[in-house]
């Protein structure tokens, strides 16, 4: 039963730093918003140890950047609702609709999908099990509880090796396993991991299993190249191989996506219904930065108040 109606010009599912932005400027130019995330306000940007290539910024934690992004487009005006479910949601049409917690219905001309992406798993025997008891996917969150213990980081990319780094302030020693003989790492985050004496690097290998009853215990895995499989007793594992599209409640909607299930749009976030744009790590697309996600929100903002003045 709907107990409350809000009606705004602009509804924005996602609060990562796209929607974030995207809110701060409508809320700027005077324009109803709400921003409605089903998570924490700031997304994967939250789970982000350090950001040091944020134009402006020399350093500062993902944290801390989410949160003066939260505060800015509060003192804007913008309405923000974290920790929700969206019960109901309705694209066509010239008002879309969304219910919230299944007792209060937003009501707009316009939204913005801003639904981030998340962590992809590997997807092989007792990871899901083992999920937040030794298997992780945020060195943020979880790095000190391995303070001093071994544990194994999956993954070549900037993020895989930029989080191994961080988390030998911790460890006591880090084994990269990445399934290829190669890194698609920049060449300085390459560099930095090798370099470091804490960090030990097994290539062409995966994990196939993850072991233990209460906690991970220990992990199998393949050296692709031989065949030949190992048995390795190790306290964590961290996963950073890349992000999936949020957009599963979109699946079987008249939304145009891709076969990555991303959102897909124009240069100026337009997607194939009116009124409906996107911004951010769900939209198709070929780089994923915080600067991506924040230039992507700011022309789905204004692309929205054209929208809307038309």
């Amino acid at each position: 039963m709907i107990m409350e109606e809000k009606i705004v010009n602009t509804i924005i599912i996602g609060g990562g730093a796209a929607g974030l932005t995207a809110g701060m400027y409508l809320a700027r130019a005077k324009s109803s918003v709400v921003i409605l995330d089903s998570g924490t306000i700031g997304g994967q940007l939250v789970l982000t140890h350090e950001v040091a290539n944020y134009p402006g910024i020399v350093s500062t934690s993902g944290y801390q950047l989410a949160t003066t992004m939260r505060q800015q487009a509060k003192s804007f005006g913008c309405e923000i609702k974290s920790n929700i479910t969206l019960s109901e949601l309705n694209l066509e049409g010239e008002s879309k609709t969304v219910v919230v917690n299944n007792n209060i219905l937003y009501k707009a001309k316009s939204l913005i999908i801003a639904t981030g992406g998340r962590s992809r798993m590997l997807n092989v025997p007792g990871e899901a099990r083992l999920k937040g008891k030794g298997v992780s996917y945020c060195a943020t969150c979880d790095g000190d509880f391995f303070q001093d213990k071994e544990i194994f980081v999956v993954g070549g990319g900037n993020s895989s090796l930029e989080e191994a780094v961080s988390l030998t302030k911790y460890a006591s020693k880090v084994t990269i396993i990445h399934q290829f003989d190669h890194f698609q790492a920049f060449e300085h985050a390459i560099e930095e991991a090798k370099k470091n004496p804490k960090i030990n690097i097994i290539l062409q290998s995966k994990i196939t299993e993850f072991l233990g009853d209460e906690k991970l215990e220990a992990i199998r895995y393949q050296n692709l190249e031989t065949g030949e499989e190992f048995h390795q007793p190790i306290d964590g594992v961290f996963i950073f191989i890349g992000y999936e599209a949020n957009t599963d409640m979109f699946h079987g909607s008249s939304l145009t996506l891709n076969q990555g299930k991303e959102v897909v749009a124009d240069e100026l976030m337009k997607t194939n219904l009116p009124g409906i744009f996107v911004a951010g790590d769900n939209r198709a697309k070929r780089f994923r930065q915080i600067t991506t996600a924040v230039a992507d929100g700011t022309i789905a903002a204004l692309s929205t108040l054209e929208y809307l003045t038309q």
